[in-house]
C-alpha cells in the first residue's frame, strides 16, 4: 500500500499517518461511511508497527504480538469527511498494560485544522492456542514506548 507523500503535521506525541479515502468508502450521501473509520484506523496503525518489525506477512505473523483482538472501539463523529483523498490519522497509546493496550486517535484534515472524528480503541494480546490474554513481548513494549503519550511514559 502506498501512502500520500504530503508532509505530516508535527505532533508532540504519537504518530500521524495519511490514509486515502476511496470512493467505495463513501456512503450514498458522499461522506465517509461511519463503519469505515475503524478500517482506516487499522490501515494507519498497520504500517507503523510493520516498519518496526511487528507485522502479518506471507500468511504468517512476524511477531507474536500481531495476535490480538479489539476489545472496544469508541468514536465521536465531529465533522464529516466528504469525498475521496487522504486524511490524517493521528494515533497514540494512552495505556500499555501487561496484555492490553488503549489507543486514542483523531481523524483530521491534512493541515490538522479540521477534526473529523476522535475516539479510543482497546486491544488485548491473545495466546493463539487458548485465546486467553497473554503478556506483550519486549519487542511490542519497545514499539509501544514510541507511541505512549508523554504523561503516560514510565518514570
Amino acid at each position: 500500500m502506498t501512502h500520500a507523500t504530503v508532509d505530516r503535521p508535527a505532533v508532540e506525541f504519537g504518530h500521524v499517518e495519511h490514509i486515502p479515502v476511496h470512493f467505495d468508502d463513501l456512503d450514498a450521501m458522499g461522506i465517509l461511511h461511519n463503519a469505515r473509520y475503524a478500517v482506516l484506523l487499522e490501515r494507519a496503525l498497520t504500517p507503523y508497527w510493520a516498519e518496526r518489525g511487528v507485522a502479518f506477512r506471507g500468511g504468517g505473523h512476524s511477531a507474536p504480538d500481531t495476535f490480538h483482538a479489539v476489545r472496544e472501539f469508541n468514536i465521536a463523529y465531529r465533522t464529516p469527511i466528504t469525498g475521496t483523498g487522504p486524511v490524517a490519522v493521528h494515533f497514540w497509546l494512552e495505556h500499555f498494560g501487561t496484555s492490553s493496550a488503549r489507543y486514542a486517535f483523531e481523524f483530521r484534515s491534512l493541515d490538522g485544522g479540521t477534526l473529523h472524528a476522535d475516539g479510543t480503541r482497546s486491544i488485548v494480546r491473545l495466546d493463539p492456542a487458548t485465546l486467553r490474554p497473554t503478556p506483550w513481548t519486549e519487542v511490542a513494549r519497545a514499539v509501544a514506548a514510541t507511541l505512549l503519550r508523554p504523561a503516560q511514559l514510565p518514570a
